[in-house]
């Protein structure tokens, strides 16, 4: 299974769902079956590391950022089996992306994957531009959404 979590700028949320997802794999031994990456939809930061406030509060919680951000590319649609969207502003974008219907029945809401969201607000707010709290927020939000998605992926598996 191949999963690719996807913001705005590859700065700040998706590379925590990536780095929680990877500690979440490493800690059930599913490294071999589950591919982990992260992009974003728009080229501001290209190759450029995770926010350190990202950093530093996904660090409190034992969990390492890593990587350089990179933008979305069309061959994303058929490398990866999942698309997984901050926000539906995301979700909007990466679907006019996609080169047809099956791609973009790829792209859903990451946090569709945390029971407790269940008929709630499912976007995960983007914390570049709020206050210092922010970053916990999207921790605690990516945390509960990244448990569900590896529940029913390992399900499937």
């Amino acid at each position: 299974m191949k999963l690719l979590f996807v913001c705005l700028g590859n700065i700040c949320r998706s590379p925590t769902a990536e780095g929680v997802m990877r500690r979440l794999v490493r800690e059930r031994g599913l490294e071999d079956a589950i591919t982990i990456d992260s992009a974003g939809t728009g080229g501001w930061h290209v190759g450029a590391p995770p926010d350190e406030r990202s950093t530093r509060a996904a660090a409190r919680r034992g969990i390492t950022l890593e990587g350089a951000a990179r933008k979305v590319r069309a061959s994303d649609f058929d490398e990866f089996d999942l698309i997984l969207a901050a926000d539906r502003e995301i979700v909007a974008a990466l679907r006019a992306l996609a080169p047809d219907d099956e791609a973009r029945a790829k792209v859903r809401l990451l946090r569709e994957f945390d029971p407790a969201s269940a008929g709630g607000d499912l976007d995960v707010p983007d914390p570049y531009y709020g206050a210092a709290g922010g970053f916990d927020e999207v921790l605690d939000l990516v945390e509960a959404a990244c448990a569900g998605l590896l529940d029913e992926v390992a399900a499937r598996g």
